[in-house]
This record gives structure tokens, C-alpha cells and sequence, in this order.
């Protein structure tokens, strides 16, 4: 049976709970082989953010070229790009090498509120990357930061979605995670719009979710499936994950990404 293949660009996250090692848990999980681009690397845990170092530009330009010289990429997801300079190589090196799905998650400010994109780079991701985006997921907060004014609302989804797309990503998933009621996410693809529900789940333990999501859909693309299929399969994937969260730590506890398999292997949790 073929490999499928998907490359996570983002930021390493000490505690394991979100980004590079999200995405990697994540590929694995949905049986997809995971490679991996590291921009910055992150002091963090389930209280919060406490620092960031980003790489340096040689290096980064190194693992892209490494990667994609040498093994077929069949879906990429971006998460956390600090500065200009990095959003400048990865959309270079995206033209140069031309995946087929690009999942493109704007992470700017992490759940505990410290910023990880620099405000000058806004400018930067808009120009250079959302033309290359199969696909655009940003949660409520991202998608105000992007458009400029508040999104809070279904109707402001909308808006937003339809604003973005008009950016030059193929289609837009504004996510309604932060919504009061049920989780609604809405897609746009500049033609027609698709509503995507989830039940809310009562816990706190939500590290990660955000990467995790862009990260199965990028999975799920790579295996094959439809934008919408994608989605709606990710879906599925993330409540589960949030349905059998850890409680680890003193914060916001991490996702289940394996909760299939250590459910089938009868393992416990905990």
C-alpha cells in the first residue's frame, strides 16, 4: 500500500501538546507518514507561552529543500511563521516546489495571550501566503486580526470568509470554536458556502486543538479526500480528541490524538 505523505511547517511546542508535535501526532494517527520544518522553537506548557526562538533563515530554507529534493509531499500545513523573513521562504519555496494541498492555519497569539506573529509579518502572511493556500483555517480571533475588525459572530463569519477568500486562498474555514453554543465552522470557496457542525465538549483541556484540526485535514487531503470530506472527517477526528482529553499539568491539558488506537489496544488512559 502507497505512503501518503503530509509536511507540517510550524513551531515546536515543549510540552507536546500543539504545534510541530501536534501535527506529527496528528499524521500518525490518520495514517499518514509526517514530516516536519521547524521555524521557532517554544518554551510552553499547559499554562501558557513563556518564550520563542526563532530559527535561523538558512536553516529553515535547509529543511525545505531537504525534504521536498528527496521525498513526494502530498499535503503541507503551515502553522506558526513568526516573522516577514520566514512567510517570505516558505511562500518561495511552495512556488518553487508546488504541492498539491497546502492547509494554511494563521496562528498569531497562543491561548494564553502572547503574540506569535509579529505584527509587521500580518502584511506579509496576507501577500505572500494566502494566494498558495488550498485552504485557510483561522479561529475567531485570526480571522478578526486578518480582516481588521471584530469576528463574533455567524454572520460575521460569513463576512469574513467571503473578505479572505477574495485574498486568493482556493477557500476559507472560519472556525467557531470560540462561538457561544454548538462548535460551527463555516467553509467558503468563492462560490458556495457549507456549514460544518460539532458538539461542544465541556472541558478545558484544549491545547492543541487548533493545530490539531488543520492538521487532519491535512492528512485527510493527502489521503485523497475532498476539501469538504477533509473537513468533515477532521471533525470527527478533533471531538473525539477533545472527548478524551489528557489532564496533564496545571493548564489547559492536551488533546488525545492516539484516542483510537489506545481505545481499540484496550490501553487506559492516565
Amino acid at each position: 500500500m502507497e505512503m501518503k505523505t503530509a509536511l507540517t511547517i510550524a513551531g515546536s511546542d515543549s510540552s507536546g501538546g500543539a504545534g510541530i508535535q501536534a501535527d506529527l501526532k496528528t499524521f500518525s494517527a490518520l495514517g499518514v507518514y509526517g514530516m516536519s520544518v521547524i521555524t521557532a522553537v517554544t518554551a510552553q506548557n499547559t499554562q501558557g507561552v513563556f518564550g520563542v526562538e526563532e530559527l535561523s533563515e538558512k536553516i529553515i530554507t535547509g529543511q525545505l529543500d531537504a525534504v521536498f529534493q528527496d521525498i513526494p509531499v502530498d499535503s503541507v500545513k503551515i502553522g506558526m511563521l513568526s516573522n516577514a523573513e520566514i512567510i517570505q521562504i516558505i511562500a518561495r519555496k511552495l512556488r518553487v516546489y508546488q504541492p498539491h494541498h497546502v492547509v494554511l492555519d494563521p496562528v498569531m497569539v497562543s491561548k494564553s495571550g502572547y503574540d506569535l506573529l509579529r505584527p509587521e509579518a500580518k502584511a506579509a502572511l496576507i501577500e505572500h501566503l494566502l494566494p498558495l493556500a488550498t485552504v485557510l483555517t483561522p479561529n475567531l480571533k485570526e480571522a478578526s486580526v486578518l480582516v481588521g475588525h471584530p469576528v463574533e459572530t455567524l454572520s460575521d463569519m460569513k463576512e469574513a470568509a467571503k473578505a479572505l477568500a477574495e485574498k486568493g486562498p482556493q477557500a476559507v474555514l472560519v472556525k467557531g470554536g470560540h462561538l457561544q453554543g454548538e462548535a460551527i465552522d463555516i467553509l467558503y470557496d468563492g462560490e458556495k458556502w457549507r456549514t460544518f457542525e460539532g458538539k461542544r465538549i465541556a472541558t478545558k483541556n484544549t491545547h492543541g486543538t487548533g493545530c490539531t484540526l488543520s492538521s487532519a485535514i491535512a492528512a485527510f487531503l493527502a489521503k485523497g479526500h475532498s476539501l469538504e470530506e477533509a473537513i468533515q472527517r477532521a471533525k470527527q477526528y478533533i471531538q473525539g480528541a477533545i472527548a478524551h482529553a489528557l489532564e496533564l499539568g496545571h493548564g489547559a491539558g492536551p488533546t488525545h490524538h492516539f484516542h483510537e488506537w489506545y481505545t481499540a489496544t484496550g490501553s487506559k488512559q492516565g
